[in-house]
């Protein structure tokens, strides 16, 4: 009974959740339509003249609760979805689909569907409440932000709707190699969709519509129409021109920008083959593709519009679109080695054709098909997730943001203030009740500046354009203020601070257990195994005449100085006989006395014939492992001609490839030697092979496990490269640490590698202590998870020459590479002398250690991911977690990455950097044509003026409304106000054209280390913008007092109209000194923008606008004084006009000097520090406590507990 009421209370809930504990988090509520609400909600839509249109169209959860009722999720006919930040809300209609595919009946869960399902059942009441969740037998979905959510009958819930790429092992895939039958694949159409990216590229006439409706053009609207009552033409008619020509460049710019993106995502409308059934193979239209389909991948390539996994053949795919990095990779097919295992698009994404990519090559055998499995389709897909991104992008939480809308909010008080003074002043005069209700209304779009909005992103616009000169790329306008609050910045290390590219230094050959002399010339070594593995373990291949693949593999197999023949004529085949062939080059190494090269084809001929005597040294590739970031390595099955085995030769990571081979082939320094390399910056691969039993065959090696093949190998050497650093990566970090920026590595490189680069950019200075962090998960000897702190040695250490080799050659030893000998050989940079500094401590943490400290000891997580400035052996998701760790420990952080395998942690940081050739990636919001980590700083500086800007643009709207605000009180007071023409000089003269040039000034050229103000309501900002609103009332009243002391003042008679007054004309000329007054003020230069005298066009415009405000008053001209509305100034003593101006003329003096005072002056700061007692960041908390508590323990090893909450300690270092 507790079971039923438990189920039937969850299946009547009103609200659930989805994607739970994920970044797409969304929350839910059913609702159902009512006949009578909705009735009623349309009477008050009427009566509220479509007010109430409106608000329902900004607030949609609104229509949901006048129009429905709230019901159980099971039966609702509208779900009101919400994201997890309340920023993102739409209303989604439930529809009914029909299918007839098994494991998406509503009667029947997935697990069910699969076989595994909970076989008891409830009844009772449960039965009448899931009966009736059924709707004629169909399933129940809807559709939110192009994801399909059903509903699941077993949860009881909706859930996202699941693909091939969720719950589904690799034997599933790869026993449905038989494909769909029609029937199937209809049914399947209309649960899944259309395979297809359609960016939706709305009409002129649908986007001026959504334009008008946002609350800035309602106000505008508003703001027109009262004008026109109050007949203000003039002003009324220029608004609108101007809102027009601003609505019409928006529409313009949102339809460029739909349609750029769907052009860059679009694919040609073409056919396929799909195996059908058991009846062969159909051709369909790619856009009808479902998840389980199996298609034939053409052989003269193509782009994927799915995510399929092969499961025959291979491919040769450019990823270029994903990840940035134009390298071709190789693709394989999942085997049945991995039957056990549940698919994964990241885990198995070497057997992944990923929608967006280009197939280059096919490869199959004999006349067999290049077979793929369908898993995802449309926005399901790794390109579709991408364009989502983009379409619907997570919300950027800036303070300034929420701190202009509190702000906006104040200034409506101070309009309500104004509104409340102004009512009790015409009651006082007796004005009519019209002028009344037209004087209060005009309050509110005088205290509020329809502008405001677009000018706060002035900034941003000219920042974006000066970026684009600096060719870098920005999808994304608002990340640019982001730049300019940046305290962490991670870098990847390969292709980021070091050369794309890496050289050849030389290969160390191991014999008799023994390291030998290295052989800077690979292609110099005796003919043997060490050679061969230089040869063939690789994923080389030629497209287009071309040697290509990845650029370890080309200089590797450059150097020794060898030939790759793929065989037949047509490259897109092979047969499991007639694999790629590798040979040397030169005629003289051959065996035999050939005058020419032989085919691959007569070479395997021979070969059947058992002519082993009448070949070159030839070498055939049988089988390729691919290589795997998750294993570390790649292998290659290998039969050398002349041999009646074959052999097995693998190359990765020193320390994987180390715990495969058999012990007594380990040389006894191998670590020391080891270290000694990856401790100066070289990259190592160690290389290892095998002999098979002469009796396993050809086919056998085609279908064996790569465990199998990849265990009791031989160690046969090291293969050293050198990856010089970028010459302007150094001068950058030190520009960084300078301005007080943190900065982090983070590479899948070995770590000592990672921690020489480190020491040579500066990232750790040269007296700097490094603590390496290993991290040991439990296993059967060590069931407790264990951390352990040692400290690494120094590239100058003493102590890592050994004794017993001091003898050696001196070739054999590495050069020591420093910092100052890297710069010193650089062209264009000279070594940097740093600056007295306390010496610092970093930590080294690997992949696996990050991994061991997340799982295992969590409250060191914090204290790790601050102190850490090297993270090596980082797998794309880890890096992802390390920026969002620190982003929820109080950083602001950029990512800079070449985009290979840095998507996920480009995407995930507040601002980050792509280095691409692209000129708009989708990998990341930032795009740099400049391959080097320059851009950077570029964006840091242009973040900084854009954010300052920002500030100004948003503190001289501000102060515009209060002038103006404050002028039209004392100008109410008088029963007076400006003619339309003073509006129309005053609004769209002065303050526009002041508005728009205020931004153009342009970044300062140096990186300080004080950063801008994130915060609108600072006590400094607070107080600059209070002073300036009090010298502004005090000068205007001032004005006001001299004037009414003069004797023409006195005698003038009652005005014919309105604005025919000395108080309106006096109160326009001197407040229009006053707005371009401000204007200066908040001109800041230096540290963050360049000075103002360097804005030339923003300089000439404030010259003629203060010239031809003192024209009118100085040098009055009747003409202008009639169309302006203005009194007969000419006709007054020039003594009292010169006064005004000195008067004018004198707040701007002391407009400069307040902001000075109460925002630039060292006293001021001293005191807002003293008196805000900001609340310290979190990481600076971290901080203090690492150095209470004299923490990493060095020397020491930390075991997890059972509860991974506790962890001992175990003192295992002599001194302790």
């Amino acid at each position: 009974m507790n079971g039923s009421a438990s189920d039937s209370a969850s299946l009547l809930q009103s609200k659930g959740v989805l994607n739970a504990g994920k970044d797409d988090e969304l929350d839910i509520t059913g609702y159902r339509r009512d006949g009578l609400k909705t009735f009623l909600f349309y009477v008050l839509a009427v009566l509220s003249l479509g007010i109430l249109l409106l608000v329902v169209y900004w607030k949609p959860e609104l229509e949901c609760q006048l129009k429905c009722k709230e019901c159980a999720l099971y039966n609702a006919d509208v779900i009101l979805v919400k994201d997890k930040f309340d920023q993102q809300i739409g209303v989604v209609d439930v529809k009914l689909i029909t299918t007839t595919e098994e494991k998406y009946d509503v009667s029947v869960s997935y697990q069910e569907a699969d076989g595994a399902g909970d076989p008891q059942t409830d009844i009772g009441d449960r039965d009448t409440l899931i009966s009736s969740s059924r709707v004629d037998g169909k399933m129940r979905c809807f559709d939110y932000q192009h994801y399909r959510y059903i509903w699941d009958t077993q949860r009881r819930a909706f859930k996202e709707l699941e693909d091939l790429s969720t719950n589904t092992t690799n034997k599933t895939i790869l026993d449905s190699s038989q494909g769909l039958t029609q029937d199937q694949r209809n049914s399947r159409l209309i649960v899944y969709g259309l395979n297809a990216i359609d960016i939706e590229v709305k009409s002129y006439w649908k986007l001026l519509i959504e334009e008008v409706l946002t609350p800035f053009y309602i106000f505008q609207i508003a703001s027109v129409v009262l004008w026109l009552f109050d007949e203000y033409y003039y002003y009324a008619g220029c608004i609108l021109v101007v809102s027009g020509g601003s609505i019409a460049l928006s529409l313009y710019e949102t339809k460029k920008q739909r349609i750029t993106l769907r052009n860059m995502m679009a694919t040609d409308d073409t056919n396929i083959l799909v195996a059908d059934g058991a009846d062969g193979f159909i051709e369909i239209p790619e856009r009808e593709l479902v998840p389980g389909d199996v298609i034939a991948v053409p052989a003269n390539g193509c782009v994927m519009t799915c995510d399929a996994v092969l499961i025959t053949g291979t491919c040769i795919v450019n990823e270029s679109m994903l990840t940035g990095e134009s390298v071709p990779v190789t693709k394989t097919p999942l085997t049945h080695q991995e039957d056990g295992e549940l698919y994964s698009p990241e885990i198995h994404k070497r057997h992944t054709l990923f929608s967006g990519t280009h197939v280059v090559q096919t490869r199959y055998y004999g006349n067999s098909k290049v077979l793929a499995v369908v898993v995802r389709t449309g926005y399901c897909t790794a390109k579709g997730e991408l364009v989502c991104a983009i379409l619907y992008p997570k919300p950027l939480d800036f303070k300034f943001y929420r701190d202009s809308v509190k702000f906006i909010l104040f200034l409506a008080v101070m309009a309500s203030l104004g509104m409340v003074y102004s009512l009790i002043m015409y009651i006082r005069n007796g004005a009519p009740v019209d002028q009344m209700i037209k004087r209060l209304l005009d309050i509110v779009t005088i205290i509020v500046p329809p502008a405001l909005p677009a000018a706060m992103t002035v900034g941003t616009v000219y920042a974006q354009s000066r970026l684009k000169k600096e060719g870098i790329f920005c999808i994304s306008p608002p990340r640019i203020n982001f730049c300019g609050r940046i305290n962490a910045f991670c870098f990847d290390k390969t292709g980021t601070l070091t050369e794309d590219g890496l050289d050849m230094w030389g290969v160390v050959p191991v014999a008799d257990k023994h390291f030998h002399e290295v052989q800077h010339d690979p292609s110099k070594l005796d003919r043997g195994a060490l050679l061969i593995c230089l040869a063939s373990c690789h994923s080389l291949t030629i497209i287009n005449g071309e040697l290509s693949g990845d650029p370890l593999d080309l200089i590797m197999f450059n150097a020794i100085k060898w030939h790759l023949e793929e065989p037949g004529q047509d490259t897109s085949k092979y047969d499991t006989i007639m694999p790629t062939v590798v040979r040397p080059y030169s005629r003289d190494t051959f065996l035999g006395e050939e005058e020419k090269l032989i085919t691959s084809d007569e070479l395997f001929e021979n070969a059947l014939a058992g002519k082993w005597d009448q070949h070159p040294f030839e070498v055939g590739i049988i089988r390729q492992f691919t290589f795997s970031s998750a294993v570390q390595r790649m292998s290659v099955i290998t039969r050398t001609i002349g041999q009646d085995h074959m052999e097995v030769y693998c190359k990765g990571a020193p320390e994987k490839i180390a715990s495969l081979c058999l012990q007594e082939t380990l040389p006894h320094n191998f670590n020391h030697i080891l270290h000694k390399y990856t401790v100066q910056g070289f990259r190592v691969i160690a290389l290892a092979y095998r002999k098979l039993d002469a009796k396993i065959t050809w086919h056998q090696v085609q279908r064996i496990a790569r465990d199998k093949m990849e265990c009791d190998l031989e160690f046969l050497g090291l293969l050293v490269m050198q990856n010089q650093l970028k010459p302007q990566t150094t001068p950058v970090i030190h520009t960084l640490q300078k301005a007080n920026i943190r900065t982090v590595m983070i590479t899948g490189d070995m770590i000592q590698t990672a921690v020489s680069v480190a020491r040579n950019c500066g990232m750790v200075r040269p007296n700097d202590k490094v603590i390496i962090v290993n991290g040991h998960p439990p296993d059967k000897e060590n069931p407790a998870a264990r951390i352990e702190w040692e400290l690494a040695e120094a590239a100058e250490d003493p102590e890592l020459v050994d004794e017993e080799e001091s003898s050696a050659n001196d070739e054999t030893e590495p050069m020591l590479l420093t910092r100052d000998t890297i710069l010193s050989g650089v062209k264009g940079y000279q070594s940097i002398k740093m600056l007295e500094y306390e010496p610092r401590t970093h930590l080294a943490v690997t992949g696996r250690a990050f991994s061991v400290v997340t799982n295992h000891f969590p409250e060191l997580l914090p204290k790790v991911c601050i102190l850490g400035t090297v993270f090596a052996r980082m797998a794309p998701d880890q890096k992802c977690a390390l920026i969002e760790n620190l982003q929820e420990y109080g950083y602001i952080v950029g990512m800079c990455g070449d985009g290979a395998n840095d998507c996920e942690a480009l995407k995930a940081a507040h601002a980050g950097i792509s280095l691409s050739e692209a000129e708009a990636s989708v990998a990341a919001p930032f795009t740099s044509r400049v391959n080097n980590i320059e851009c950077v700083v570029t964006a840091m500086r242009e973040g900084r003026c854009a954010l300052v800007t920002s500030f100004g643009c948003f503190k001289y709207m501000a102060l515009y409304s209060f002038i103006q605000f404050i002028s039209v009180l004392i100008l109410y007071t008088f029963q007076t106000n400006l003619s339309d023409l003073e509006f129309l000089y005053v609004d769209l003269i002065i303050t526009t054209t002041i508005a728009v040039l205020l931004g153009n000034t342009g970044a300062y050229e140096k990186l300080v280390r004080n950063k801008p103000p994130d915060s609108l309501v600072k006590m400094s900002n607070i107080l600059s913008i209070l002073m300036q609103v009090a010298i502004t009332a005090a000068f205007q009243l001032g004005i006001l007092f001299y004037l009414m002391e003069q004797p023409f003042y006195k005698n003038d008679l009652e005005p014919l109209k309105e604005t025919d007054t000395w108080e309106s004309t006096i109160i326009f000329l001197s407040s229009s000194f006053m707005y371009i007054a401000v204007a200066i003020s908040f001109s800041k230069g230096p540290p963050f923008r360049r000075p103002i005298y360097t804005n030339v066009p923003f300089l000439i415009a404030i010259i003629i606008l203060y010239s031809l405000s003192a024209f009118m008053l100085l040098a009055p001209q009747e003409p202008i004084e009639h169309f302006m509305d203005m009194k007969p100034l000419h006709t007054i003593d020039f003594t009292f006009r010169l006064t005004i101006f000195c008067i004018s003329s004198a707040f701007l003096v002391v407009s400069g000097l307040m902001e000075w005072l109460f925002v630039d002056s060292g006293l001021m700061k001293c005191l807002y520090r003293a008196l805000e007692r900001k609340q310290k960041s979190r990481y600076k908390v971290i901080q203090d406590t690492i150095v209470a508590e004299e923490w990493p323990p060095v020397g020491q090893t930390l075991l997890a507990s059972a509860n991974s909450d506790e962890f001992a300690v175990n003192m295992n270092n002599s001194e302790h």
